[in-house]
């Protein structure tokens, strides 16, 4: 397919710009000197979360539903996330009816958010392809106007608009990294970015648990295995459309695991004093994975959305600590003697460390009567500082388990 027969081109996302001014918020690109520093990249983050659903996906959203005629019933779009609260959001301050299909089993949270932004929300099928299933039909009975929440020209244009201020902002950058899902947002930021400087840098970011896109591009079979904290790009079957600029516009498209993700989100958080979802982490976790691919580069990252389940998060963090050493668990054997867990207690008081959780073992396990377990969870500064415990502790003849990691 050749450059002007794909689905769209610069002009279309400079008209979306002009279209959205002033209905969404215009994020700023910012450098960021800690995380430059832990990358060897030159880091510049877009910081989309600060839309007022939080996500880039309004953009997209916005775009669309200014194009509709006014004769239009209604809207429906599948979205169990930020697409959702995207088209619920200007759909009703378009005075335009919305209805958006969620998977069932949906959390509690994402359906009451939708709904509180003046969407109908329908629960079917069993995942987002089983929902777009169900939108499709629902559209067809009640003659309702689908929105597809990145195989759609206006939908990529209005996503690319992100692109389009990262390089207003920083106009030198050397390449933007870019979250792929079904690819809405990097086709629209490769073709805006590309017409301004053909020499910029396209990579993709996928998580390992669904990386549809690169085994369409590459021709490869990765096999993921579908379960992701980054669930904004959970996609099994990427846009016809977004395929082909992608294919044709996109550089590289990188994978990134699990932990990756979460140790992103974390470490994210912590130096920038804001909250990511996974999809808004990916990119900054491929300069974590890869950092040979971007050193000394000016990178652009989109920290495409914060919408996370608190209780993800929180278990994030705790993970986090943990990998970093600033949780350890302990697992100590001691002589079932009076004075042996006071004695523990004085040597964790003696190095600074914190217990946060505690349990003597007496009933169960194969240690001799006259031995018990405690096991440990201690706050440290770092890893060297829980290591210092646990030295002391074997100083003082008892046998210490240290589960180092997550």
């Amino acid at each position: 397919m050749s450059e002007q027969l794909l689905p769209i081109c610069a002009d279309d996302v400079l008209e979306a710009a002009e279209r959205i001014k002033g209905a969404v918020v215009r994020t700023p690109t910012m450098h960021s000197r800690t995380l430059s520093r832990i990358t060897g990249a030159d880091v510049h983050l877009k910081f989309e979360i600060f839309q007022f659903t939080a996500a880039y996906k309004e953009r997209g959203a916005l775009n669309r539903l200014l194009d509709l005629p006014k004769s239009t019933k209604g809207v429906i779009a599948a979205s169990a996330g930020n697409h959702a609260q995207g088209i619920s959001y200007h759909a009703d301050r378009l005075g335009i009816a919305a209805t958006i299909v969620m998977p069932i089993g949906t959390p509690f949270n994402k359906v009451k958010r939708t709904e509180e932004l003046g969407a109908r929300v329908v629960l079917e099928g069993a995942n987002f392809e089983a929902a777009t299933e169900a939108a499709y039909a629902l559209a067809d009975e009640e003659g309702l106007t689908f929105i597809h929440p990145f195989d759609d020209a206006r939908v990529m244009a209005g996503q690319g608009t992100v692109g389009l201020e990262m390089l207003q902002d920083v106009p030198d950058l050397d390449t933007l990294v870019v979250p792929i899902g079904g690819g809405g947002l990097i086709s629209g930021i490769a073709t805006i970015a590309k017409s301004i400087n053909p020499n910029i840098r396209i990579v993709g970011v996928q998580t390992e648990a669904f990386p549809a896109m690169k085994e369409t591009i590459d021709g490869t079979q990765l096999r993921g295995d579908n379960i992701s904290i980054a669930e904004g790009i959970a996609v099994n079957q990427p846009g016809e459309s977004t395929r082909h600029v992608v294919k044709k516009l996109v550089d590289e498209i990188v994978t990134v695991g699990e932990r990756q993700i979460e140790a992103a989100i974390v470490t994210i958080m912590e130096i920038e004093k804001v909250i990511v979802e996974g999809a808004g982490a990916i990119s900054f976790g491929a300069l974590m994975q890869y950092p040979e691919k971007f050193k000394d580069q000016k990178v652009g990252i989109v920290l495409s959305g914060g919408n996370i389940d608190s209780r993800m998060l929180a278990s994030a963090i705790m993970r986090g600590m943990a990998r970093d050493g600033r949780l350890g668990r302990l697992r100590i054997t001691m002589m079932d003697q009076a004075g042996a867990l006071a004695k523990v207690t004085e040597i964790v008081a003696k190095i600074g460390t914190n217990i946060i959780e505690m349990r003597h073992q007496r009933e169960f396990g194969a240690l001799s009567l006259k031995q018990t377990e405690m096991e440990l969870v201690i706050e440290a500064k770092d890893k060297t500082h829980a290591e210092r415990l646990v030295a002391a502790l074997e100083e003082e003849g008892f046998l210490v388990d240290y589960a180092k990691t997550v």
